[in-house]
């Protein structure tokens, strides 16, 4: 049953909710969202299929509609998430909570995989999840390690953070693994250092979070790298998501179907 995201979405459509997303609808992936303009579509599907990692494309709407189909055929993109945001030129312009307005005849939509989809998972199996426990949005930080460019769209590679027991973490990398479309395993555990972040208490998106003794920070390739590449890259025209801010999505998440399994 998708009554459940179905009705996050309708709360989120009314103006009743207009926070981060983490830990609502538990069980259903959530997604980021990217619209460009036809034009600039092909360019951004290359940059996502160059960065699977970290920009999993989970659907790709024909030009002007604002309908997924695939993925949630009653919602609709221009209303149903709670922030968004608009860039031009690499600037960013405002932060609305619909885009209906802005919305063009030549507007192509991207989703793409986010880990909030697995925090449940990860509570289901004792884990703790740090940003849920506190009720704030997920710790977000620039890298130094740069995505794979496609046409305009280049920056930096954006991860996404949660401190774990040690005792913890090979489990973590197990069950994360196996959902290759919510960024699957992380792709750095320890010292942040390494990835060129400075200070954990200073993310560039989201809250920082507390880290307890004996505990370590566990970085998620994350799909806020598209939102970097509208700076860094000077996209004429982008919308995105509010970091934290994402769409619920009707599909199960299931981490003992393959991707490829799912979508056959």
């Amino acid at each position: 049953m998708t009554d459940e995201s179905a009705a996050v979405r309708r709360r989120i459509r009314l103006g009743e909710w207009t926070g981060p997303t983490a830990g609502l609808a538990p069980g259903f992936a959530q997604a980021n969202l990217v619209v460009v303009s036809d034009a600039l579509a092909d360019d951004f599907e290359t940059f996502c299929r160059r960065n699977p990692h970290a920009l999993p494309l989970l659907e790709r709407t024909p030009s002007g509609s604002p309908i997924p189909t695939a993925l949630a055929p009653t919602a609709d993109l221009r209303t149903d998430l709670p922030r968004y945001r608009l860039y031009r030129d690499g600037r960013l312009l405002e932060e609305p909570t619909d885009i209906v307005t802005l919305w063009r005849r030549d507007s192509v939509a991207f989703l793409i995989g986010c880990s909030f989809s697995f925090d449940a998972l990860l509570r289901e199996h004792g884990i703790r999840v740090r940003h849920l426990d506190v009720g704030c949005n997920v710790p977000m930080y620039e890298t130094n390690r740069p995505a794979r460019p496609a046409g305009p769209f280049a920056g930096p590679l954006v991860v996404s953070m949660r401190p774990l027991r040690a005792a913890d973490v090979d489990r973590v990398v197990e069950l994360t693994s196996e959902l290759p479309d919510a960024h699957g395993g992380p792709i750095h555990v320890g010292p942040p250092v390494e990835l060129g972040i400075t200070d954990l208490a200073f993310p560039d998106y989201g809250d920082p979070v507390p880290i307890d003794s004996g505990e370590v920070p566990a970085f998620w390739a994350c799909g806020v790298t598209a939102l970097a590449s509208a700076v860094h890259g000077r996209i004429s025209r982008m919308i995105t998501h509010a970091p934290g801010h994402m769409f619920v999505t009707d599909r199960r998440v299931d981490p003992t179907v393959s991707r490829t399994e799912e979508r056959k």
